[in-house]
């Protein structure tokens, strides 16, 4: 496992808990598209704006967005550093199964 800090551990944790939650990585998928206004993405989901707003902070703390306010408008966009850093973490155990699987299919063809 890559070595790495307790504050990247702690980053780590808050994005795997960030994207752990289907109506949060939706919401994230609307943003890929383009900035949006907190009641356009409430749209549609069957929740009120308070519980989009939870969601969105958990977002937000994970460093997934960003939240430009203006007067009572808030505007959320896809910060993708955060996204960048877990995908880092997940190439490491990308390449061990990569390794592992082609070692399996190696031994099952035969080919030692």
């Amino acid at each position: 496992m890559p070595s790495s800090s307790a504050a990247t551990e702690d980053q780590l944790d808050r994005v795997f808990h960030a994207l752990a939650n289907r109506t949060r990585r939706a919401l994230l998928h609307r943003m890929s598209r383009s900035p949006a206004k907190i009641t356009e993405l409430a749209e549609p989901f069957a929740m009120s704006l308070p519980a989009v707003s939870k969601h969105l902070r958990v977002l937000e703390r994970a460093g997934l967005i960003e939240r430009d306010v203006r007067g009572r408008v808030h505007r959320c966009s896809l910060q993708t550093a955060a996204l960048k850093d877990a995908d880092e973490w997940l190439a490491f155990y990308r390449q061990f199964w990569d390794e592992t699987l082609e070692s399996l299919a190696r031994h099952v063809g035969g080919d030692r």
